[in-house]
């Protein structure tokens, strides 16, 4: 077995290391190893504490121990004294979650006498990557709306990433006895853009009852950032007032515009200003209002949902999820009915983020 030294030294290596007997019982795994392959703790005798793969029975006599690669190549490796190497898929439990791995791995007889073997996996940096990106999910789905009602007004949305981690951002919230509603949409696809996304949450000024001046204050934080000319944010923000019966709202570059169903029909709600970005610093945006009616629907969609293409190369447009919403009765029923269409007119593949929120009235 290595000794102290050496294991301080296999510790500082990136690529995932282990060491095994004969009898499949695993005796060290290096720091790399623990972290992309185990729940993080130091070896605890055998194959399936030390992956915490979930199986009950003793390593190797499970029902799911066939199909595991990783303790068929361990074992081929000790039957035949020899190298191998294969490219491993299976599970493991890390931090209360079932995660899947997937790497190569090579394993070598430590020993003349074939008692100890050494296993080497390539690899664990991109599984690093997938754990981030996985952890990158988590965090942004907590930024995300909690409930279904807030300051007495019921509302729906769905959120669905291209990449896993998006740009679109919906945020709902309450200030003063008032209803405000935010969409956001930044520039890019994936972590860059979930990053963005998040500045967005965090940059916005929640207490500002004002959405011109949130939205101006949001500009001049972001140009704080120093970003190139191809970042920007387009944002959609509403505030709805249930006592006055009147809804205020500012747009900053939003290409798709805001809904209002009523007893005329559809309203877009168009408001031309240009995204945040630093293309223009120091523009000021404004807030416009409008009335509304009991039983209205307001609904704000990302370009995500007006873009969508099919195997054709159509657009899903405006005129289609105005259609949905004319055939909807609720907040809820529009986001159901809207999430429906897009899967069956794209056949559920998404080359951009597709978010909308809608609210009863």
């Amino acid at each position: 077995m290595p000794s102290g030294t050496y294991k301080k030294i296999l510790d500082r290596l990136p690529e995932g290391v282990f060491v095994f007997d004969d009898k499949l019982r695993v005796k060290f795994t290096n720091a790399a190893f623990r972290r992309s392959c185990s729940d993080g703790a130091k070896p605890k005798g055998n194959l399936r504490q030390t992956l915490a793969c979930g199986e009950s029975a003793n390593c190797g006599e499970g029902g799911s121990c066939e199909y595991c690669t990783f303790y068929r190549a361990m074992r081929a490796a000790v039957t035949e004294n020899t190298e191998k190497t294969e490219t491993v898929h299976t599970k493991v439990r890390r931090n209360g979650h079932t995660d899947k791995l997937s790497l190569r791995i090579r394993i070598l007889p430590a020993d003349e006498k074939g008692k100890l073997f050494i296993g080497l996996t390539d690899g664990t940096y991109e599984t690093e990557i997938e754990r981030e990106m996985l952890s990158a999910q988590q965090m942004q789905r907590r930024l995300l709306p909690a409930g279904k009602s807030v300051g007495g007004v019921s509302y729906a949305y769905m959120y669905i990433p291209c990449h896993g981690v998006g740009g679109d951002l919906p945020d709902v919230y309450e200030l003063d006895g008032q209803t405000y509603g935010i969409l956001s949409d930044v520039s890019g696809k994936g972590i860059s853009a979930g990053m963005l996304a998040a500045f967005v949450k965090a940059g916005l000024d929640r207490k500002q009852p004002d959405l011109a001046l949130a939205l101006s204050g949001l500009s001049a934080k972001f140009n704080e950032l120093d970003q190139d000319e191809r970042s920007y944010i387009t944002v959609s923000a509403v505030r709805i007032d249930k006592r006055q019966m009147r809804i205020g709202y500012a747009v900053a570059g939003h290409n798709a515009p805001i809904l209002l169903k009523n007893a005329y029909g559809i309203n877009e709600i168009e408001s031309p200003a240009p995204p945040i970005s630093n293309w223009i610093p120091d523009f000021k945006y404004t807030e416009r209002e409008l009335p509304f009616e009991h039983g209205d629907i307001l609904a704000l969609l990302t370009d995500g949902v007006t873009e969508c293409a099919n195997a054709k190369g159509e657009l899903f447009g405006i005129e289609r999820a105005e259609n949905v919403l004319m055939q909807s009765h609720s907040a809820e029923d529009f986001i159901g009915k809207l999430r429906s269409a897009l899967n069956v007119f794209c056949g559920g593949k998404f080359t951009d983020d597709i978010t909308a929120v809608a609210f009863d009235l």
